[in-house]
């Protein structure tokens, strides 16, 4: 095959190609854990990269978990223990074995089960709030029928909170 773009194996034209990349795998990925704490970068799952969600914008995201059948729940952790954490998990090298602390957040009430009413979702919201304000307050919404949870973002920051950043000063 004369004009092949393939160079023959051990030339010097195929070693360029398999010099190592600059970044690694692992210092431009994020595990799949709810919140992930890196440097210069912090991520509360969906919307996360955004600044925080106006009211308005809040009440848009609970029309559309209503609108399309989902179960709004409400959940809210202290900050120290908000982000996923790996720390206690055994590890093998760079591999763990998928276990995160600090996954689950504590449930304010039930999960809204048949809710039709955008506006008790934004009430819930605001008690919240008013009982936790210095905590994180994140709302998430799952699928009956799939028996999964389909998105969660948070809908309330502690005043205290400093950890976003735009996207322009964010790292990996």
């Amino acid at each position: 095959m004369s004009g092949s773009l393939l160079a023959p194996v051990g030339t010097s034209q195929t070693k360029s190609l398999l010099k190592p990349a600059g970044k690694t795998f692992r210092s431009v990925t994020v595990s799949n854990g709810n919140a992930q704490k890196t440097t210069a970068m912090q991520f509360f799952e969906t919307f996360s990269y955004l600044p925080a969600l106006t009211g308005d914008q809040i009440s848009r995201q609970v029309d559309a978990i209503i609108d399309a059948g989902t179960t709004p729940c409400l959940e809210f952790s202290d900050p120290k223990t908000a982000y996923v954490d790996s720390s206690n998990a055994r590890r093998m090298g760079d591999v763990t074995c998928n276990y995160y602390d600090n996954r689950y957040w504590t449930m304010w009430k039930l999960p809204m089960f048949g809710c039709t009413d955008p506006g008790q979702v934004l009430q819930e919201v605001q008690e919240c709030t008013r009982a936790f304000p210095d905590a994180y307050i994140r709302l998430v919404a799952f699928d009956a029928v799939r028996q999964v949870q389909i998105t969660g973002f948070l809908v309330h920051r502690p005043e205290s909170s400093d950890e976003h950043r735009d996207p322009m000063q964010r790292s990996v």
